[in-house]
């Protein structure tokens, strides 16, 4: 049986994976010129890699990692230290470390307990909030626990936190960078049950708060691999194809029911018509919100997607003549940060609570494959959320803006020189994940019995993410596989 799917992010590219493994046909259909969808990257005409937001592969990204390995990819990954780093304003280097003797839950009350972003008052506030929450229930009763959490989708975690004796400093100084982080709005913004997915996870699994990067840019060590996989079984992927309209017509004169005959596309040599026997659509919100015929929001679990939202982000990269987190002082540390030749610095994620990117890498050094540029030193990668109050600004404006406040993190790094930068606007990124949108997120079958979604908004039980978008994809290929058998 053929499969039209429409969109070649990770959730397309998974559900393909898992089709084309049943002997499915699978033609794969991409509006941009590129694949990937959230995790689209390419390269400019100087040879720059230029993608669409900072990727980190927390350990428990286990479908992720479970596609990779099946794909021959999972040796690009680069694993980090166990370890959280804040920077706050004037080089002031803070942790979470997660390293310890004893796996989860005691690396987990370790880190917390050890760690100098806060001051003791606040970790014991923060020790109350968890100690109270259902991570402790999750530690006997995962599945109980997790019932649990669903539960809080109608709170956010700012709120949660407070009211169960959280400070608001904690919040400030730790949270809300990491919420930024997740789900691109802070903790007033996010569901609570977003927040205690992740926490929960990190208390159950010693390796879950571990991270990796790319050795370097995901066309190259993400996507391409996936796509070759699908393409050595025959799956077929068609760039700049765009999906206009979806035709559809009644099952049958007597039942009330349609079936989807075929979709409309706009590609490089003009229109064009596909058909299948089932057709996946792999969109983000604003993507899917377009694509679907009007009259389908009589049916409920549709209209309901028109509820949710997305919120916009930006991407900004920074390259310089030089080092920019060698934070250490005098002369030998002024080599160093000059001396492009000899990586120096932070190697890992950075979160930091002092400027308007809550997350950064130097690219340079955690993916030096290919963002490593001979004659230059670090390249930054600053995530600036919420992305609100930058789409409209011209990009000029927020480079400039961005490397002010790398320099205030970094006041060793002000003798340093720009020489190139880029950034990325995405006025529809991940979908906002608010208090009270858990019941708006659509399951992957639908009412139209040939007609699926996936993608990371659609029901999965981790947030919107990498490992969403993968959990989704698979979720999508046994729902279309079940539908192969029932129709038969």
């Amino acid at each position: 049986m053929r499969v039209a799917i429409v969109g070649s992010g990770l959730a397309g590219l998974t559900a393909a994976t898992d089709l084309v493994d049943s002997g499915y046909d699978v033609d794969i259909y991409e509006a941009r010129p590129f694949l990937g969808g959230k995790v689209g990257s390419w390269e400019d005409s100087n040879h720059n890699h230029i993608e669409m937001g900072l990727h980190v592969f927390f350990y428990n990204y286990s479908n992720l990692f479970k596609l990779m390995k099946k794909v021959g990819a999972i040796n690009n990954l680069l694993p980090k230290d166990h370890t959280h780093l804040f920077v706050n304003k004037g080089g002031d280097l803070r942790n979470l470390d997660f390293r310890f003797i004893a796996g989860a839950p005691f690396n987990g009350l370790k880190a917390f307990f050890t760690t100098s972003q806060l001051d003791w008052i606040d970790k014991i506030y923060n020790a109350l909030a968890l100690g109270t929450s259902p991570i402790v229930e999750g530690l006997v009763n995962y599945s109980g626990a997790m019932k649990t959490i669903r539960g809080l989708d109608v709170i956010s975690f700012q709120q949660w936190f407070l009211d169960h004796g959280g400070s608001e400093q904690s919040i400030r100084r730790m949270w809300n960078p990491i919420a930024y982080a997740l789900g691109f709005i802070d903790c007033e913004a996010i569901s609570a049950r977003c927040m205690l997915t992740i926490f929960i996870m990190f208390a159950t699994k010693t390796e879950a708060s571990k991270l990796n990067l790319l050795k370097g840019s995901p066309h190259r060590w993400l996507t391409k691999p996936i796509l070759k996989y699908i393409q050595d079984r025959g799956g077929k992927l068609y760039l700049r194809h765009k999906v206009n309209s979806v035709e559809f017509e009644k099952k049958s004169i007597k039942v009330d029911e349609v079936i989807v005959t075929g979709i409309n596309l706009t590609t490089p040599s003009g229109e064009t018509r596909a058909e299948a026997d089932h057709y996946l659509f792999a969109c983000d919100v604003p993507g899917i919100q377009r694509i679907l015929p009007k009259s389908w929001r009589s049916y409920d679990q549709f209209d309901r997607i028109y509820k949710l939202e997305a919120v916009p982000v930006a991407t900004v990269q920074l390259r310089y003549n030089g080092w920019v987190t060698e934070l250490d002082q005098g002369a030998e540390a002024e080599l160093r940060r000059f001396d492009v030749t000899n990586q120096s610095g932070l190697n890992n994620l950075l979160y930091t609570a002092d400027a308007d990117f809550s997350c950064f890498a130097d690219l340079a050094l955690t993916s030096p494959t290919d963002y490593y540029k001979a004659g230059y030193g670090s390249l930054l990668q600053c995530v600036l959320t919420p992305g609100d109050p930058w789409i409209s600004k011209k990009a000029e404006d927020i480079i400039a803006h961005t490397d002010i406040q790398v320099r205030e993190l970094f006041p060793s790094a002000r003798s340093l020189k720009l020489e190139w930068s880029n950034v990325v606007k995405l006025a529809q990124s991940l979908y906002r994940e608010a208090p009270g949108m858990e019941p708006f997120r659509p399951t992957q079958q639908t009412p139209i019995s040939n007609f699926f979604l996936a993608g990371s908004y659609t029901r999965q039980d981790y947030i919107d993410s990498m490992e969403g978008a993968t959990i989704s994809g698979k979720l999508a290929a046994t729902a279309i596989k079940q539908e192969s058998i029932n129709s038969k």
